[in-house]
C-alpha cells in the first residue's frame, strides 16, 4: 500500500497553498534542488567536460527512459528522454507515416492538444503528396477508423475535459484496419496506469513536467515498440541518434533501437531534476495512485455540484472514464480562477470557459479537497471574482 503521507513530505509546496494544477506543472520535489546543485558543483564544476564519461551524462537519456518506462508499461530499452514534446511528436509521426507508405490520412480528434495538431499540419505541408489530417470529435474516433487511415494520433487524456480514451480498444481497431498508433501521454504518465506494451501501442510520447514533476521545460520522452525499433527511420537525424557519434561520419547511420530517436545534446541540468523527481515514485503503486485520484476527484465533483450550482461539469462523471483532472465550465471561468488563485487555491483555465483542477494523491488529500471547495463556494456564491483585477488576462492562463 502506497504511503501518501510520505510522498507528500517529498514536495516543497508553500504553506497554505492548495495546489490543484499538477496536470499543468508539477510542484518542486524537495530533493530536486539538492540534486541539481550537486550536478552543477560536483559534476560540471569539478569534472568539466569529463562529466560526459565520469558522471554518465551520455547514458542519462536511456537510464531515465527506463525509469519512466516502468510507469507506463514499457520494457527497458524502449523509451528515451530528450528534446521537447513537440519534437517527439514530429519524430513519432514522421516515422509512423514512413512505416505505412501506401496511406495518406492521419486521424486525430478535437480533444487532442493543439500543439500535436500543429506539428501534424506542418509535417503534412512539408510532405505534400496528398496527405490529410482528419480531425473528428473524441466520441467519433472509433467509428472513423477505417482502411484509409495511416496513423491514429491521440492524446490519451483530453487536456480540457479529462476524458479518457480506451487505448487498448482503439489500438486494436486501428491495427485491424492496418493503421499504426501514436499515443500522447502528457496527461497520463504519472496520473494513471498505462500499459503500452500489452496494449500493443506502436509509438508513444509524453512530457515530464506535469505529473512526473520534473520542472518547467523538463525534457520529453518517446517510446517505440520493439517491433519497429530497428526499422523506424528517424526523420530528425541528429548527432546523438547516430550509430557512432564520435566517429564523425559525414553520412548518417541510425543508432540501434530506441537510440536512433535521440536528436540533440541531452539537457543534463534538467535531467538531474527529472532523476530526483522520479525518486518520488520508488515504492509507489500506480494502482494506488489511480484509486486515490478517482476518490478525490469524485469527492470534489460531489461537493462542488452541491454547493456551486452555477458551475457546469465538463468532465466525465464516471471516474474510470477520465484522467486525474476535473473541469467545470462558467462564462466567467477565467475571472473565477484568478480569484481562486489569489486565495491560494491554484488551478488553471482553458478557453473559452473551462476551469481545470488536477488531483494528485502524491501531495493532495481529502482535507485539502474539502478546504478548496469551501473557498470555491465562497468565491462563486459571493461573486468575489467580479473585479477588474481578475479579468486582466495574463500571458499564461
Amino acid at each position: 500500500m502506497t504511503d501518501f503521507t510520505r510522498t507528500k513530505s517529498l514536495f516543497a509546496i508553500p504553506d497554505g497553498v492548495i495546489y490543484l494544477d499538477g496536470n499543468s506543472l508539477g510542484p518542486l520535489p524537495v530533493a530536486a534542488a539538492e540534486r541539481v546543485g550537486r550536478m552543477l558543483q560536483e559534476e560540471w564544476g569539478k569534472h568539466l567536460i569529463k562529466g560526459w564519461n565520469v558522471a554518465g551524462w551520455m547514458t542519462q537519456p536511456r537510464h531515465l527512459g527506463d525509469r519512466i518506462g516502468r510507469l507506463i508499461g514499457a520494457a527497458d530499452g524502449t523509451v528515451v528522454v530528450g528534446d521537447t514534446l513537440s519534437i517527439k511528436v514530429y519524430q513519432a509521426l514522421a516515422s509512423a507515416l514512413e512505416l505505412n507508405p501506401s496511406r495518406r490520412v492521419i486521424l486525430s480528434d478535437t480533444g487532442n492538444f493543439p500543439s500535436d495538431l500543429y506539428i501534424a499540419s506542418g509535417l503534412l505541408q512539408s510532405l505534400g503528396r496528398g496527405y490529410e489530417l482528419k480531425v473528428v470529435a473524441p466520441e467519433e474516433v472509433e467509428a472513423a477508423i477505417d482502411e484509409t487511415i495511416a496513423v491514429l494520433m491521440l492524446t490519451e487524456v483530453d487536456y480540457r475535459t479529462g476524458r479518457l480514451h480506451d487505448m487498448r480498444a482503439l489500438t486494436r481497431k486501428a491495427h485491424a484496419a492496418g493503421a499504426l498508433t501514436i499515443w500522447d501521454l502528457a496527461h497520463s504518465a504519472g496520473a494513471l496506469p498505462v500499459e503500452l506494451e500489452s496494449a500493443k501501442a506502436d509509438f508513444a510520447v509524453g512530457c515530464t513536467y506535469k505529473y512526473l514533476n520534473a520542472g518547467p521545460g523538463a525534457p520529453a520522452f518517446i517510446y517505440v515498440a520493439p517491433v519497429h525499433a530497428d526499422t523506424a527511420r528517424p526523420a530528425l537525424s541528429g548527432w546523438m541518434g547516430h550509430q557512432a557519434p564520435f566517429a564523425f561520419d559525414l553520412d548518417y547511420r541510425a543508432g540501434p533501437g530506441i537510440e536512433r530517436m535521440r536528436v540533440g545534446t541531452p539537457p543534463i541540468i534538467a535531467m538531474a531534476a527529472l532523476d530526483a523527481a522520479l525518486d518520488v515514485w520508488d515504492g509507489v503503486s500506480m494502482a494506488d495512485v489511480r484509486h486515490a485520484s478517482i476518490a478525490l476527484s469524485d469527492l470534489f465533483i460531489r461537493e462542488v455540484e452541491a454547493r456551486c450550482p452555477e458551475l457546469t461539469l465538463a468532465s466525465p462523471r464516471d471516474g474510470t472514464r477520465r484522467g486525474s483532472q476535473v473541469s467545470f465550465r462558467h462564462p466567467e471561468g477565467y475571472a473565477i480562477m484568478q480569484a481562486l488563485i489569489a486565495r491560494d487555491v491554484i488551478g488553471d483555465f482553458r478557453a473559452p470557459d473551462m476551469m481545470r483542477f488536477g488531483f494528485t494523491p502524491l501531495y493532495i488529500d481529502e482535507a485539502e479537497v474539502r478546504a478548496a471547495v469551501d473557498i470555491i463556494a465562497d468565491v462563486v456564491a459571493h461573486r468575489r471574482w467580479d473585479g477588474p483585477e481578475y479579468r486582466k488576462k495574463a500571458l499564461v492562463t
